[in-house]
């Protein structure tokens, strides 16, 4: 056998293809900006572009291969392609043989908010146990999961895949792909609302992950949300016999005793299935802890080392877009920004804001929130928005941006001393924002992706030099 992470025959044999000549390849790839010499480039076709279009490029920056439906005009006569019916589903047929041939133990994780931040906790804390494999970046949906799995080598001990959804099915259809040995649910929350009709509804689409878990396998749940009954009652549904809860209250299987916070980060004390343990991590936040909580059950889950597994958290830092932290060299001295632009539900949202109200300012600075909306929450959006006030409040925010037609609801029910500006976009206020910035101040940004909050990043950096 060789040390390729795909030979010709291997994929021909998974995909049902057929290779114009030999290959191996050390990786799989769908995008050719970031492909490296060696890999597998899959030409997805998609409603904005067509991968066959790129093949020819994937060939000169040194792919090993394509996976092809046709054979594109402009490909080197040479090019080592391999032909199937459809590129997806090619893809998804190398997720599940790469799956069916994995050697680790795998962890799935899905939830309305924290998955990635969960997984990369994972990541950290299981390759401390052994080689790790996990999904990259926020690869969570009908792609990014096949492709995570189709990179994973054979002899990982470990597999860490994140799945996402905004449909019903979506979690079915991706984690019978994963087929996960513990499935973590971060929490339930309002999201994607206008695709679902309740809160309910969104934990009845999250808890198709349990349907994928084998004989034996451990469901993971949050233990004060207010779908956690809903959730256990899945997974029994599911035929789930071991499901596990983590959070603050007593009967947690996994119970934060406390949590202390410095400028290094925090201090958590928890008891993990009965075991004391206290480990720091490089992150701020109540919404960090349960993430880092219910990352702990899940090593305890697959039977890991708990003591070793928690060590590695002390050097987890916040992710970008999910909580990073940068300083802003500003003339009358430095402010701070907190980078949450990644995404937005009222839940983290609220979280975020949280942060903020945690954070102090110096030299006379001040807590400033620069919010835009949180997208696909239906009818209920203006409402939910508008709700975010006492969030606001209890932040102690004295200056609030706001950017979008939703969160202009939460805007106008502030009082006039904490409005800074309301504006269409992101690129309205952007200047405002840089305008408003002086030394000592605490800067949360927090939208969805939609919002295009990291105009706003850009802004802030180019003005003043961030590091």
């Amino acid at each position: 056998m060789t040390g390729a992470l795909w030979t010709s025959q291997e994929a021909e044999a998974a995909t049902f293809g057929r290779a114009t000549r030999a290959f191996e390849a050390g990786g799989v790839s769908i995008d050719t900006r970031t492909l490296k010499s060696g890999e597998l480039f899959v030409a997805l076709t998609g409603e904005m572009r067509d991968g066959h279009g790129f093949v020819a490029r994937a060939m000169a920056h040194g792919a090993a291969a394509a996976l092809v439906s046709r054979i594109p005009e402009d490909a080197p006569e040479d090019a080592p392609l391999l032909l199937v019916a459809n590129t997806q589903r090619g893809l998804e047929d190398l997720g599940r043989a790469a799956r069916a041939r994995a050697y680790g133990r795998i962890v799935a994780v899905t939830g309305s908010a924290g998955k990635t931040t969960t997984k990369e906790m994972l990541r950290l804390m299981l390759a401390a146990l052994g080689a790790t494999h996990a999904s990259t970046s926020s690869y969570n949906n009908q792609w990014g999961v096949p492709l995570s799995l189709a990179r994973m080598p054979r002899r990982d001990a470990y597999g860490v895949f994140e799945i996402g959804m905004n449909h019903f099915g979506e979690v079915r259809t991706l984690a019978a792909f994963v087929r996960p040995e513990v499935a973590l649910v971060t929490t339930i929350a309002p999201a994607h609302l206008e695709y679902f009709d309740s809160v309910e509804a969104i934990a009845d689409a999250k808890s198709e992950i349990f349907e994928a878990l084998p004989t034996g396998g451990v469901a993971l749940v949050p233990a004060e949300n207010p779908c956690t009954a809903r959730l256990i009652a899945r997974a029994r549904q599911a035929g789930v016999d071991q499901v596990l809860t983590f959070g603050e209250s007593s009967g947690s299987d996994a119970r934060l005793v406390s949590r202390s916070e410095s400028a290094e980060g925090m201090r958590l004390e928890a008891e993990i299935l009965g075991r004391r343990c206290v480990c720091r991590v490089a992150a701020v936040g109540a919404h960090i802890a349960h993430n880092a909580l219910g990352a702990l059950l899940a090593v305890a889950a697959l039977d890991g080392d708990v003591a070793q597994a928690a060590r590695s958290l002390a050097s987890f830092a916040a992710l970008n877009g999910r909580g990073a932290r940068f300083t802003l060299p500003l003339p009358d001295g430095p402010a701070e920004v907190i980078d949450e632009s990644y995404n937005a539900n009222p839940a983290s949202m609220r979280a975020a804001l949280a942060l903020l109200g945690s954070a102090v300012p110096e030299n006379g600075g001040r807590r400033i929130a620069v919010l835009g909306d949180m997208l696909e929450l239906g009818i209920a959006s203006a409402s939910l928005h508008r709700e975010l006030a006492s969030a606001v409040e209890d932040a102690r925010a004295d200056l609030v941006f706001a950017c979008g037609r939703d969160m202009r609801a939460l805007y106008e029910r502030l009082p006039s001393s904490r409005r800074g500006a309301w504006g269409e976009t992101s690129a309205t206020i952007a200047p405002k924002v840089v305008e408003a910035l002086r030394a000592g101040d605490r800067v949360l940004i927090k939208g969805s992706l939609g919002s295009r909050m990291a105009v706003i990043l850009d802004a802030l950096k180019a003005g003043g030099g961030a590091h």
